[in-house]
């Protein structure tokens, strides 16, 4: 006679769905836009002068089903040579996640810091293309510290959430 214990299938399947489960449901381009408001002279300042960059960083994320969330990764960059417009590439590249029996605390930070880096790769990659196939020099963008952007707009929220207080 043995003292061990045997579980059923159905008793397993539930022990192990109880943990945090984490997955990527898919990813596409939401919006692209390229534009190229003056390409002979801008080819021809670009040679003689190499230009300034503007770029902008912005994520959103919201629910939109039972445990699935989507995070849209939105980069916008802009070339200038002097006052001139190069070009202006702009990117909303999201992400679907599913996100099941993930502590409450843990929910935000997964979905403003791990779904934009998994998916930046891929965002980074189109941004080189379009500006490539524009006929630029492919811009290759710098990794991004999401944590860090995490950080200082929860600072940048409790900063504000302080000066809204009221004093009588």
């Amino acid at each position: 006679m043995s003292d061990e214990i045997e579980n059923t299938p159905e008793e397993t399947d539930v022990a192990e769905n109880t943990g945090p489960q984490i997955g990527i449901l898919g990813q596409y381009i939401k919006d692209l836009s390229f534009e190229n408001p003056t390409p002979a002279q801008t080819l021809q300042k670009l040679s003689q002068e190499k230009p300034s960059m503007d770029i902008n960083v912005n994520l959103n994320a919201k629910a939109i089903g039972e445990d699935v969330y989507e995070v849209d990764l939105k980069i916008t960059t802009t070339a200038k040579t002097g006052e001139d417009i190069a070009f202006v590439a702009e990117l909303v590249y999201s992400g679907l996640f599913a996100a099941k029996n993930l502590p409450e605390n843990t929910l935000q930070p997964f979905l403003m810091i791990e779904a934009p880096r998994l998916i930046f790769p891929f965002a980074r990659r189109v941004i080189a293309d379009i500006t490539r196939d524009g006929g630029f020099p492919p811009l290759m963008l710098e990794p991004i510290d999401f944590a860090a952007l995490y950080q200082q707009q929860m600072q940048a929220n409790q900063e504000q959430a302080t000066d809204d207080v009221v004093v009588n």
